[in-house]
């Protein structure tokens, strides 16, 4: 049987345990960090097919990669569960957090926060930008999300309801009419 490596203990802060029926909030936007190495690594390419001033907007995005502020905040409003979205992108942190929890979640693809560089410059390298890696972005699990949100936005950070925790094993993400699952993350 193939092993499958485990996310990084260090990325799962648990202040409690994440629970059926609680939101899923994610602040900033993912994809920031996978679009700023991006821009850094393949400068030349990205400027081939996208205006400079572009791909130099997205070099800034190492301004919002820290989510210190983010988790101090939830922590403060009472969530339970938090997990940085780094490695496995925003489908890899979903998926660890709800089998971390022993729960199953729904979530709505069209309510994740990502930027419109982050699709555009996925589109370049044929990357999916809910796969690509994602510091800056934080999942947590809270009772209340959107008392949550709304604290995380009086601070300047930005931040979605995306969905919730759900009983049994099932992790589905919905896109208008159109329900998958989500599979295991991937690492390599």
């Amino acid at each position: 049987m193939m092993e499958r490596k485990r996310m990084n203990p260090d990325r799962l802060v648990t202040t409690g345990v994440l629970k059926p029926k609680q939101d899923l909030v994610v602040t900033k936007w993912v994809g920031l960090e996978g679009s700023f190495l991006l821009a850094k690594e393949r400068e030349q390419v990205l400027k081939e097919q996208l205006p400079e001033e572009f791909v130099d907007r997205v070099k800034g995005f190492s301004d919002l990669l820290s989510v210190s502020r983010d988790r101090k905040l939830a922590m403060e409003v009472g969530a339970s569960a938090m997990c940085d979205v780094s490695e496995g992108g925003i489908f890899g942190a979903l998926w660890e957090m709800a089998a971390t929890a022993g729960v199953g979640l729904e979530v709505d693809i069209k309510k994740i926060p990502i930027r419109q560089e982050t699709i555009e410059i996925c589109e370049v390298f044929d990357i999916n930008p809910y796969l690509l890696i994602s510091g800056g972005a934080l999942l947590i699990g809270a009772d209340n999300g959107n008392y949550l949100v709304e604290t995380l936005k009086k601070a300047g950070i930005h931040a979605a309801v995306v969905g919730y925790a759900t009983e049994g094993n099932d992790r589905v993400v919905v896109n208008r009419e159109e329900r998958r699952f989500l599979e295991p993350p991937r690492y390599r």
